[in-house]
């Protein structure tokens, strides 16, 4: 692969990612309604995105696509447990 397929593919990687972890929202929306779900997917989520995040971010040459897509599912993933509890 050439350099632009390879940013074409981070960049379609990164949205399909933060998708992925958007779609935490409607089990915290459901959690807050009283149907509570496993919050043992959702905190691996967040752990290991978040180790990913911290690898993207501490890399010499910064591995932004690999940061940002993981960054929602830090965020959502821990929202997600906390609120399945």
């Amino acid at each position: 692969m050439n350099e632009k397929q390879i940013r074409i593919l981070a960049t379609v990687a990164t949205i399909a990612s933060i998708c992925m972890y958007t779609s935490y929202i409607f089990q915290i929306q459901a959690n807050l309604a009283g149907h509570k779900g496993n919050p043992i997917q959702p905190l691996c989520a967040a752990i290991n995105c978040t180790l990913w995040v911290v690898y993207g971010l501490c890399k010499k040459q910064r591995d932004w696509p690999i940061a940002i897509a993981n960054s929602p599912g830090v965020v959502l993933g821990l929202i997600t447990c906390i609120t399945s509890l």
